[in-house]
Parts: structure tokens; sequence; C-alpha cells
């Protein structure tokens, strides 16, 4: 499967800007691109479902996860296992970009905020 980034709408997630690669296919796991803007933020969350891969490609962004908080920067990573709450947000004057892989897959239905 080839999926090119103009064939994929960016959706809001609260000020986010999501890419879900994998939406309407049939895959094991997910993947998405986020664009964080300056002052945006994940709300606190967590999954009933999935272990969430985070990869900053650019940027930065500090993490809350498991209570401990982190500032990650391009080339960091981040797992948040199934159950942990977590939250993000920008942390720059410059846009963040991450990459995240859902495993299994993405389902909104299992995500919980809050």
């Amino acid at each position: 499967m080839i999926v090119r980034e103009r064939s994929v709408p960016p959706f809001d997630f609260h000020g986010l800007a999501i890419r879900d690669y994998t939406a309407g296919h049939e895959t094991s796991s997910s993947f998405a691109v986020i664009e964080v803007e300056p002052g945006a933020m994940h709300p606190v969350a967590w999954s009933r479902r999935s272990d969430k891969y985070y990869y900053v490609i650019s940027g930065e962004v500090e993490f809350v996860e498991s209570g401990q908080t982190h500032v990650l920067a391009a080339g960091d990573f981040c797992l948040v296992e199934q159950g942990e709450r977590f939250s993000y947000r920008s942390v720059s004057d410059e846009r963040a970009r991450l990459c995240l892989l859902h495993t299994p897959s993405f389902d909104a239905e299992s995500e919980v905020l809050g």
C-alpha cells in the first residue's frame, strides 16, 4: 500500500492537524502524522486498546506521561502504553511534527479523553 500525503486531508483535533494515513484501511496498526502548532496541546487522554508510539520529526513538544514531564525534540521517541494517561503540547514558537503509530490500529471508541 502506498499513500501519498496529498491524498490525506488533515483533520482538526483540539488545534492539532492530524493526517491519518491508514484511515479506511483494514490494518493491524495505524499510522498518522501530527502537526502541533505553537500553543496547541493534546488534552489528557488514554487508550483502552492501543499502545501509541510517538516519534518527533521536528520541533519540540512537552509530553506528560505516567505523571512525568519530558521535553522531546527531533529524533526523540515516546511510547505510551495502553491505559497510560498522557498529554502533550508545543513548547516553542515553531510547529512540531510527530509520527504516531497505534498498535493495534486506532479505534476512536477506545480512546478516552480526560
